[in-house]
């Protein structure tokens, strides 16, 4: 039996207001998508020409309701709840009202990020964060992104081992694992149930250079039209983990319209079997 795992990234249409989103995904055939708690602030990233109105699910129930009304009707799922991090600054307590949102949204995994060296730090912090995480049925996984902090596939390992496997797992982003030294051969080594989650992006396979972050952020390529090993990445996991395109790319976005491109993007992960 085919096992539908295929999701759709909120950055891919880079923060579109939830219920228009969910049901775009819904139409595109997507399991789940990925959920932030309000837009994306384009200009600060020196973008000044917004894509949609501003919207925020912590401070508008009425879109909650409606965006909820969306996931019911279409049976589509928040497979990922977006916007936690680990710091030596504040207590992840800081985070309680918005797991709460989450849970109202029935997210099914939540996801972190820790920018800071301090590994005992980030594993106390994202230890709790699991625990809160675990107490409203969701699943715990923690990215790394190549600057600061937890910035490696490797470095997110000795965190998940010190907080445990049975509580935590690692948020594979292929863009960052392949371009910071990630190989298969590396995923077997760990095992692949380390991992939680995947999310599908192509790009030339080279080290981060001073682009990287307004790559990752706007430009990164649709799966199979990069250097990429996706299929092989693809083929090694286990049927059944989540897999879900993460492809933002302003300028197709703009020219095609979220549909169009969102689409293309989806046929071309299936394409690759995910």
């Amino acid at each position: 039996m085919t096992v539908n795992r295929l999701g759709m990234e909120m950055l891919t249409v880079l923060s579109m207001p939830p219920a228009d989103y969910v049901r775009l995904a819904g139409k595109l055939g997507c399991a789940t998508v990925s959920m932030g708690l309000s837009g994306l602030p384009l200009d600060r990233y020196g973008i000044t020409e917004a894509l949609y109105p501003a919207w925020s699910l912590r401070d508008d129930p009425a879109l909650r309701r409606e965006t909820l009304a969306a996931l019911r009707d279409t049976g589509v799922k928040v497979g990922l709840a977006e916007g936690f991090s680990a710091s030596a600054a504040e207590d992840v307590s800081r985070f309680v009202q918005d797991l709460d949102l989450f849970a109202e949204l029935r997210a099914e995994r939540l996801n972190a990020i820790c920018l800071e060296d301090d590994m005992a730090m980030a594993v106390d912090q994202l230890g709790k964060l699991a625990d809160l995480a675990r107490e409203r049925d969701m699943v715990f996984t923690i990215e790394f992104f190549p600057c600061e902090g937890i910035n490696s596939f490797e470095r997110t390992l000795q965190v998940i081992d010190g907080i445990g496997r049975d509580r935590a797992k690692v948020l594979l982003d292929t863009m960052h694992f392949f371009r910071t030294g990630g190989t298969l051969e590396k995923l077997h080594a760990a095992g692949t149930d380390a991992v939680g989650y995947v999310q599908l992006a192509d790009a030339p396979n080279t080290p981060p250079d001073e682009h990287y972050f307004r790559d990752a952020m706007f430009a990164r390529l649709v799966p199979g039209e990069g250097e990429l090993a996706l299929r092989e990445l693809i083929a090694a996991l286990p049927a059944d983990l989540p897999i879900s395109v993460e492809v933002p790319r302003l300028a197709d976005l703009r020219a095609e319209g979220p549909r169009a491109y969102a689409e293309r993007v989806i046929a071309a992960a299936r394409g690759l079997g995910a």
